[in-house]
C-alpha cells in the first residue's frame, strides 16, 4: 500500500492524519485491494452494504438503473476519492446502485464496522477518521442537492447549462473540462443522447459556447457577461 500513501492523503476519511501514522492506520482498518476493468463492478446493486471504497487509481462512476432499463449516472470518482459511504452509513441491506470502473484502476476496500468501531490499537487519530467521515457524508449530501437542482429543471437545455455554469464555477474559469464524455453526461443529466447533442450544437451556432470533446468555454462568462 505504500505506493498509494501520497493517494490515500486526497482522500477526506484521512484529512489531518500523517503519512506514518496513515500506514499504522491501514493496518488497523484491514482493507483490501480490489481491482476493476472498464465497465467492470467493483459493487454490484443488491449487494450488501456494507464498505466503503476509495479509488486509488483509474475512475469509477456510480449507476442506477430502473426497471425500464433508464441508465443515470450519479456521480463519478477520481483517485483519492470515496464512494459507497452514504449508503453503508445510512444502513441500508442492500445496495440500489452499481459501481463501475470508467476506466482500469484499483480501489480500497474497507468495512465500515472497521471505520466506526475503535480497534482494539486505540489509534490516537481514529476518532478524527470518524470526524472526516461526518463531514464526508454533509459533503455528498450538498453534492447531491446541488445535482437534483440541475436534474429538476424542465428543458435539457436548461439542465445543461445549470450544469456548464456549476462547472465553471468550481473551474473558477469560463474554460473548463468536465469528467464525462457526450453518452456519460446525457445519462448524469436524465436526457437523451441525442437531444444533448443537438443542444450542444444549437448553443454552438448561437455564440453561447465552444465545446471540443470534453472542453467546454462559455462564451458569455469569458465577455464579462452572464448567460
Amino acid at each position: 500500500m505504500d505506493e498509494f500513501i501520497e493517494v490515500l492523503q486526497k482522500c477526506v476519511l484521512f484529512d489531518g492524519i500523517a503519512p506514518r501514522d496513515l500506514k499504522a492506520m491501514l493496518g488497523c482498518l484491514g482493507g483490501r485491494v480490489a481491482t476493476f476493468d472498464r465497465g467492470e463492478a467493483i459493487f454490484s446493486a443488491h449487494s450488501p452494504a456494507d464498505d466503503v471504497g476509495i479509488v486509488l487509481s483509474g475512475a469509477v462512476q456510480i449507476v442506477l438503473d430502473d426497471f425500464d432499463g433508464n441508465r443515470t449516472i450519479q456521480d463519478r470518482v477520481e483517485p483519492g476519492g470515496m464512494f459507497g459511504e452514504a449508503f453503508a452509513c445510512a444502513g441500508v441491506e442492500r445496495l440500489p446502485v452499481t459501481v463501475e470502473g470508467v476506466c482500469p484502476g484499483r480501489a480500497l476496500i474497507i468495512r465500515l464496522r472497521r471505520i466506526t468501531a475503535t480497534c482494539t490499537n486505540a489509534c490516537a487519530f481514529h476518532n478524527r477518521m470518524v470526524m472526516n467521515l461526518l463531514r464526508a457524508m454533509a459533503a455528498k449530501n450538498l453534492q447531491l442537492s446541488r445535482k437534483l437542482e440541475i436534474t429538476s429543471r424542465r428543458t435539457t437545455r436548461e439542465k445543461l447549462m445549470a450544469y456548464l455554469m456549476s462547472q465553471a464555477h468550481e473551474a473558477r474559469s469560463s474554460r473548463f473540462t468536465i469528467p464525462f464524455d457526450r453518452q456519460a453526461l446525457a445519462d448524469y443529466l436524465c436526457v437523451e443522447r441525442s437531444a444533448l447533442s443537438a443542444e450542444i450544437g444549437r448553443l454552438r451556432r448561437e455564440g453561447v459556447l465552444e465545446s471540443e470533446r470534453s472542453s467546454f468555454t462559455l462564451l458569455g462568462l469569458e465577455n464579462g457577461g452572464r448567460i
